[in-house]
């Protein structure tokens, strides 16, 4: 019984997050920006070497089909890596890998499937290595193409906040583990099955909070009455309404309804009517309709975007949860199309 209304509750938000795709224009697909570490094994690595039969090489991760030597299905392996608006920052470019090449290569294995993995490192006919996931580290050549993060500009904190910041795959400075989780909502996230309940198969938007858990670029840009979030995963655009709350009488979207204030130089947000079913992390961690998000964005004297986010929701946590990541700003840094599309 607790597994039919646990699908239940899956189906209403999914149904949720499509409708708000359908105001977005959106078009779900089969293929996700899903936790990594929740699909692969990061603990492991595997290696293999043949011909590349199919390239993929779009948002929200590359994919490429390998031929090994071993007949069969089991010849046959689907490689998932980095995204593409990553790998052009790198200097990686479509046409780097074509169908035909022969190439070495290793990753983690899957934890849904044999003959998957999600790619580290790609060893080029012509000797050159390829960092494909910035987790990467040099495993044929010392010197190799891509992998590494995005450097900091200096000290411009007479910037202001309004330009593009990134948190380039920091985390935030707790684990899921540690979070104070109801009896409920620990149950909840046991009961989750990566594969059957995530919402975020297909190229679906991922709503508060966890939408702010992404690794790419943000910008904040003002409008006067509105300060819009501009969030390169997804195209996405979140709007803080500065001059009070949106009517009362507009739906529940997977972003929320955002109102800004100023607390000095700090940018303080509250978002509520969210409908979104997770909280952080990828997890299971449940989210209910009364949940109230308050963010705080505060630029620091060396440049740095201290960004905090508190989660009240009594229904899934014994008391308010705040976690915080550092951004930084990248001078000559963009936001890129995303432009999700799958097979």
């Amino acid at each position: 019984m607790r597994g039919d209304h646990r699908l239940a509750r899956v189906e209403r938000a999914v149904a949720r997050v499509l409708g708000c795709l359908l105001v977005l224009g959106g078009v779900p697909t089969t293929q996700a920006h899903h936790s990594i570490t929740g699909t692969f094994d990061p603990s492991r690595m595997v290696e293999i070497e043949g011909e590349i039969t199919r390239v993929l090489w779009r948002n929200p991760h590359i994919r490429l089909t390998v031929r090994t030597a071993a007949q069969g299905p089991a010849g046959e392996w689907t490689i998932e890596s980095g995204a593409v608006s990553r790998l052009s920052r790198w200097g990686v470019e479509n046409g780097t890998l074509g169908v035909g090449d022969t190439i070495r290569l290793a990753g983690f294995p899957s934890k849904r499937r044999a003959n998957e993995m999600y790619g580290q490192n790609i060893l080029l006919a012509d000797g050159r290595e390829i960092l494909v996931d910035y987790r990467a580290s040099p495993r044929w050549n010392e010197e190799t193409i891509g992998g590494e993060r995005l450097s900091a500009g200096a000290s411009k904190s007479t910037l202001g906040i309004f330009r593009v910041w990134t948190s380039d795959g920091q985390s935030y400075d707790a684990d899921t583990a540690s979070f104070p989780l109801t009896a409920s909502a620990r149950a909840a996230r046991d009961a989750w099955n990566v594969v059957e309940d995530n919402p975020l198969y297909g190229c679906l938007p991922k709503g508060m909070p966890t939408i702010m858990e992404q690794p790419f670029p943000i910008e904040l840009v003002d409008r006067g009455d509105e300060i819009h979030m501009r969030i390169e995963e997804y195209d996405l655009l979140r709007v803080f309404h500065m001059n009070g709350a949106p009517s009362p009488s507009v739906p529940p979207s997977i972003l929320g309804d955002s109102t800004g204030r100023w607390d000095g130089d700090t940018l303080v947000v509250t978002t509520t009517n969210i409908a979104w079913p997770y909280s952080f992390g990828q997890v299971g961690i449940p989210q209910s309709e009364a949940i109230e998000l308050i963010e705080r964005f505060s630029v620091t004297d060396d440049g740095r975007l201290d960004y905090q986010i508190t989660s009240i929701d009594p229904a899934t946590y014994t008391e308010p949860l705040t976690l915080s990541k550092p951004y930084v700003w990248v001078p000559a840094l963009e936001i890129l199309p995303y432009e999700c599309t799958a097979d």
